[in-house]
This record gives structure tokens, sequence and C-alpha cells, in this order.
């Protein structure tokens, strides 16, 4: 194993495992499908119920995809689509920080950009993109990451956010 293959692997191993997490936390954690989706709600993501199984669903698949090498390039752009929705639905507002109210915005971030770098990157050898004989990765990987990812965004917020509007305290 060369480096780059050592590198490929820490990434999707860390990628996958943290998407899947996050997704499993979705499901499964605090309120579970219902508390997400009723989050998803009040951040201005309706319908709700859809688009917090749509988002697990994309989590865990991409996740898994990851973990295997399967399909490299679509499962980083699964990565890049979900957190740009988090970035502008929820993140960007409140500044860079992740421990400010809110959370800020780095976290998220540093994701996004990490399953980009994957995309260009591509899987490695240790991957079922190489045994099957897949190589999409460089610029192609990226391009392709970085147009399904911030296409999908793009299309799911400007078709189902609609952010609270901001109370005018001085309207009566």
């Amino acid at each position: 194993m060369d480096e780059v293959d050592l590198a490929a692997v820490l990434l999707r191993l860390t990628l996958g495992g943290t998407m899947i997490a996050h997704g499993w936390n979705h499901a499964f954690g605090g309120g579970g499908l219902p508390g997400t989706a009723r989050w998803f709600e009040s951040i201005g993501i309706r319908p709700g119920r859809l688009h917090a199984l749509l988002a697990t669903m994309t989590e865990v698949g991409a996740g898994v995809m990851l973990l295997l090498g399967l399909g490299n390039a679509l499962a980083a752009a699964g990565v890049v689509g979900v957190m740009l929705v988090a970035l502008v639905s929820n993140h960007l507002k409140n500044g860079f920080f992740i421990f400010r109210p809110g959370e800020g915005y780095e976290y998220v971030l540093m994701i996004t950009i990490s399953a980009l770098a994957l995309a260009a990157l591509g899987p490695g050898r240790i991957s079922l993109d190489h045994v099957l004989g897949i190589h999409l990765d460089g610029p192609a990987g990226l391009a392709l990451t970085a147009l399904a990812g911030g296409v999908g965004a793009g299309v799911l917020l400007g078709l189902c956010w609609r952010p609270g509007r901001p109370t005018d305290a001085t309207s009566t």
C-alpha cells in the first residue's frame, strides 16, 4: 500500500463512518426520525418527514459506499449534497466556529471539503472501485462530485427550503 492508498483509506473510513453515524443518529438518536423531521420543519425544510428520511438514507448509503470504496465520486457527491444543505439552511448564519450558539459551519465545511478531496484523490487500490475497474478520480471525479452534490443541494434548497421570516419587533 502506498501513501495515496493509505490517504484514500483513511479518508474513506473517516468520512464513511462519520456519515453512517450521522444518519444513524437521525434515525435512532434523540427523537428518532420523527424528531429529525420536526427539526427539519423548524429550520424550514419541508416536508420534514420526507427530508428526514432522504437525508438519513443518503448519509447511511453514502457512508457504506465510502467504506467499501464503491462509487466513490457518487458517494462523495451524496456527502457534499447533504453537507451543503446543512451549511446553507442551518450553520452559515451562525459564523465559523461550531461551538458558537446554533453551531457554526466549520464542521460541515470540513466534511464537504474532505469529500471533494476524496473525489479528486480517488478511493485507492483497496476499494471495490479498483476491483471493478472503475477509475473516476482526478479532475473528472472532483467535477462530478462537486456538480452532482452542488446541483442536488441547490435543487433541494430551491424547491423545499422556506426559512421562517424574522419577526420585526417594531411591527404591531
